[in-house]
Order: structure tokens, then C-alpha cells, then sequence
């Protein structure tokens, strides 16, 4: 072991004591038993104290039935009696949270619990305050690809956040993302989409903020089942990048 990679693991030492992980979970009774432990068994072999905390956002299905069955060390569940959006949900967890650093990740698991380490080296090895997990990066770490239709999509949007937001990210909706907690709290509480398009307004608040905002490949396998409806929430969430920069030009987010 050279010196220079022992100050690395000293300093990745001190900067992490704890890590969070969030889950937001609407009708995932299907799928989100073998998700939670899937994250049980990788965070109990990790080398940091970690929690868990699963926002079931007003099921109506098994799901909240099928997350009281789980009652192992450092899992929290919130439930909320109402849907109000993934948004709301994941802003929730994040305020909950009490580690370091906290990891948002979808139900699905899209994107393997496993891939945190790669998030985390970054996070310590760049000092970012957010890394943000990319599809785009590298197209090769793709195992299971969406439709054609869904991925031409996912380009367009990512064009038309660049072009309403100045983001230059090249995949803002992968639902796999780690924050520095102490420095993102303050832009999770300026949050104000509670849909599907919240991950841009959080990366545009954290940018302006001054934050470091670092992107990196990760594994990734497209799930059936996702709750996004193409037409309607894109939609939806294309009026979200025009409230979002009409908000920070009336300096709302002040």
C-alpha cells in the first residue's frame, strides 16, 4: 500500500461516518420485499454505520402490509396516508435521514445497491457535495436497455434541461444519486416539485448554490413496471423546467 493511497482511506475515513439510504415506494408490493433485502444484506456487510429509511407515498396496494414485516436494525418506515408525488416522497427521506451521506435510490433497484461504493469514492476522492449516477455517460454499462421510444425521450429531456436550466449533466433522472446531507438539507427545503421532475430543480438549486455536482457511470438494468406514463408526465414534467427557472428569476428560492 503506497502513501498516498493510505492518506486517501484516512481522509475517506473521517469523512464518512454514517450513510442514509432513501427509498421512495408507490405500489412496488410486487418487488420491494426482494429490494429491502437486497439493501439488508449489502448495508449489514458495509464498512459504515447506515440506515434505511422506505417513504411508502400512500399505497394502494400490499406495500405498506409487506414493509412492516421488515424490523431490522437501522430500517425506518414513513408512511404517508395520501399519494403525493416521488418528489415529496424522496424529500421526505432526505430530511429524515441522519447520515453523512444519503443515497436516494429507486424501488426497482435499477441501478444495483452495490454501485453506492462507486458513488462514495467519489463523493470523497472529488469532495462533491452530489454524484449523480448516468445511464448516458457510458451506454456500455447499460445491461437491459428501456424502448427506443423511452430512451429517445430520455435524450430529449435531457436536451431541454440543458436548454431551460443551463444544466450540463448528461442524465438528470437515473434514481440513483448520493448527497453530502449537511450541505444538500438547505436545497431539499427550497424543493418545491413533488412529481417526477423534482431531480432537475434539485441539481439546478445545487448548482446555483455553488455546490460541486459530479456525474458517474453506473450499472444499470431497466425494470418493468415503472410508474412513469410517457405523455402525461413528460409533460408535466417539461412544465416543471419552465416554473423552476420562472421561480428562480422571481428569486422565490431566495
Amino acid at each position: 500500500m503506497t502513501t498516498s493511497e493510505t492518506s486517501a482511506q484516512r481522509a475517506a475515513g473521517s469523512a464518512i461516518k454514517t450513510i442514509s439510504v432513501v427509498i421512495p415506494a408507490f405500489n412496488e408490493a410486487a418487488r420491494i420485499g426482494d429490494s429491502i433485502r437486497k439493501i439488508e444484506q449489502f448495508l449489514g456487510g458495509f464498512p459504515y454505520p447506515s440506515e434505511l429509511i422506505v417513504v411508502d407515498d400512500g399505497s394502494t396496494d400490499e406495500t405498506f402490509r409487506v414493509l412492516c414485516n421488515f424490523r431490522f436494525r437501522g430500517f425506518r418506515l414513513i408512511h404517508n396516508p395520501t399519494n403525493h408525488g416521488k418528489g415529496y416522497s424522496v424529500r421526505q427521506g432526505v430530511l429524515a435521514a441522519t447520515g453523512d451521506f444519503v443515497l436516494f435510490s429507486d424501488a426497482d433497484l435499477s441501478a444495483p445497491i452495490e454501485e453506492l461504493q462507486k458513488l462514495l469514492d467519489v463523493a470523497i476522492s472529488e469532495n462533491a457535495d452530489v454524484v449523480v449516477g448516468s445511464r448516458s455517460l457510458d451506454r456500455s454499462f447499460i445491461e437491459k436497455h428501456q424502448s427506443r421510444f423511452r430512451e429517445a425521450g430520455g435524450v430529449f429531456f435531457n436536451w431541454m434541461v440543458r436548454l431551460v436550466l443551463g444544466l450540463n449533466l448528461h442524465d438528470t433522472q437515473c434514481g440513483f444519486k448520493l448527497f453530502k446531507r449537511q450541505t444538500i438539507v438547505p436545497i431539499f427545503q427550497k424543493q418545491t416539485t413533488d412529481g417526477f421532475g423534482f431531480d432537475p430543480e434539485i441539481l439546478f438549486l445545487a448548482s446555483r448554490r455553488g455546490l460541486k455536482v459530479c456525474e458517474v457511470s453506473v450499472r444499470w438494468s431497466h425494470a418493468e413496471g415503472s410508474k412513469v406514463r410517457f405523455m402525461r408526465d413528460a409533460t408535466r414534467m417539461f412544465t416543471d423546467l419552465v416554473r423552476i427557472r420562472w421561480n428562480y428569476l422571481m428569486g422565490r428560492y431566495s
